[in-house]
Formats: structure tokens, C-alpha cells, sequence
């Protein structure tokens, strides 16, 4: 396997880990209070809307679309998606958005389901259905999203489905052994690691793909090949270090320019 390859495993295993946390958290609050097999029906359902979005979308966008034109889409979708954990990892590591804490979100979970009216039909509780569905569902997306988008543009479907597999099971024997919302994983931590990851294999392949534009339409090359992933990434650290440096300055001097 090629540095390249290793880097889009780890890029999509590390994503994979915050996504399926945040979708266990949901999980787990319906199982304990409203019942595991209302829960666990709208994981399943949720799985199965999954594999058939998943298997539209990756026919879609390999089928139709010439492989310039894919990376251009991809890339761009990427570093769009990584600029946007970014932003929110700046903000909390600079003080100016609460950290994301896995057992406050668990505890509104819960509270959330205990003030829920009881509404059951097929003997499924609706509403554990349902907020199980939509957030296996929604946090499946953006997992898809990243494992066709990576597996694409690296041409290595394989890899990509393979770190979010292994994540997937991992998080999931572990939530099974502890039976509780994994707050232990530094999860802000790990969205700033991916946020700098999709950031800079999705400008690397927007660049690549901008020679859709071209008279031969073939893919740009970069000076250095795969090695040129790894100057994005030192770029989007400083950029990042430095708006976490100077953004809490700049909120303060508004504060001071409003209160006059």
C-alpha cells in the first residue's frame, strides 16, 4: 500500500469513528429508555435506506461522469465538508463554540425520550423508531459520503470501505462491552485531524480535476505527485493554528467597539 492509500484509510477510519460515536450515543439513549427493539428496528431500517443510497450514488457518479469531471466534483464536495469540521474544531479550540461532549448529548437524549408521548404501532415505539432511524440514517450519510468520495477519486473503493468497516465494528464491540456513551474518545481532537484530512485530499483532487477544463480533458498532475497531500496538510495546520491564535482578539475588539 502506497502513503497515499495509507492516508485515505486513516482519513476515512478516523471520520468513521466520530460518526458512528455520535450515532451510538442516539442508540444507546433510545435502547435504555425506550426499549431495544424499537431502537434497533430503526438502525436496521436506517442500514438498509443506507446501502441503497450508497449503491445509487457510487453507480451515479462512476458511471456518469468522466474521471476529471469526478474529481473536480468530489474534491470540491470534500474540501467544502472538511473546511466546515474545521471551522467548528477553530471555534472550539479557540474558546468561541462549546466543546461537543458525548454524555450531555446522551443525558438531552434520554430526557428527551422519557417527555415523549408513548406511541406505539406493529409493537414499535414510534418515536425510538424514528430518532434511531434519523440518526443512524443522517450520520450514515456523511459516512457514505466520505467512503465513496475518497474511494473514488483514490480509485480504491476497497481501502475506503475498509477503514469505515473497521471503525464501525470498533466502536460498536466497544459500545457493547461499556454499554454507555464513549466519551473517552477525544472526539474534538479527532474532527480537527479530519477536518485537516478531507481538507486536503479534497483541494489535491479539486486541483486534479481541473483539467476537465483542458483541450484533452485529462487530470492535472501535481508537482511531486501524493507527496503534495502532505504540504496541504502542513498549509491547512498553520492556516488553522493561526485562526485559532487570532480569532478570540478579534471577537474581543468587536466586544470593545460595541460596548462604546
Amino acid at each position: 500500500m502506497t502513503g497515499a492509500t495509507w492516508g485515505l484509510v486513516a482519513s476515512v477510519f478516523v471520520a468513521s469513528i466520530v460518526e458512528f460515536v455520535e450515532a451510538l450515543t442516539i442508540v444507546l439513549a433510545m435502547g435504555v429508555t425506550r426499549g431495544w427493539r424499537s431502537a434497533m428496528a430503526g438502525v436496521l431500517a436506517a442500514v438498509v435506506a443506507l446501502v441503497a443510497f450508497t449503491f445509487a450514488a457510487g453507480y451515479a457518479l462512476r458511471t456518469w461522469m468522466p474521471e476529471s469531471l469526478l474529481q473536480l466534483v468530489v474534491g470540491t464536495l470534500l474540501l467544502i465538508f472538511g473546511l466546515q469540521w474545521l471551522r467548528k474544531a477553530v471555534l472550539r479550540s479557540s474558546r468561541l463554540k462549546a466543546l461537543h461532549d458525548e454524555e450531555e448529548e446522551f443525558a438531552a437524549q434520554t430526557a428527551a425520550a422519557r417527555q415523549a408521548v408513548a406511541n406505539s404501532r406493529f409493537g414499535i415505539d414510534t418515536f425510538a423508531f424514528v430518532v434511531s432511524f434519523k440518526g443512524v440514517f443522517l450520520e450514515g450519510v456523511e459516512i457514505v459520503f466520505i467512503v465513496i468520495t475518497f474511494g473514488l477519486s483514490a480509485d480504491n473503493m476497497t481501502a475506503a470501505i475498509g477503514g469505515a468497516v473497521v471503525a464501525g465494528l470498533l466502536v460498536l464491540i466497544v459500545g457493547l462491552i461499556l454499554h454507555k456513551p464513549l466519551a473517552m474518545v477525544p472526539e474534538n481532537t479527532l474532527k480537527y485531524g479530519v477536518g485537516l484530512l478531507l481538507a486536503s485530499f479534497g483541494a489535491y483532487w479539486a486541483v486534479e480535476g481541473l483539467g476537465v477544463f483542458t483541450a484533452d480533458g485529462e487530470s492535472l498532475h501535481w508537482p511531486g505527485a501524493d507527496w503534495a497531500i502532505l504540504g496541504l496538510l502542513a498549509a491547512w495546520v498553520v492556516v488553522s493554528q493561526v485562526m485559532v491564535r487570532i480569532l478570540p482578539g478579534i471577537k474581543n475588539k468587536r466586544r470593545e467597539v460595541v460596548a462604546r
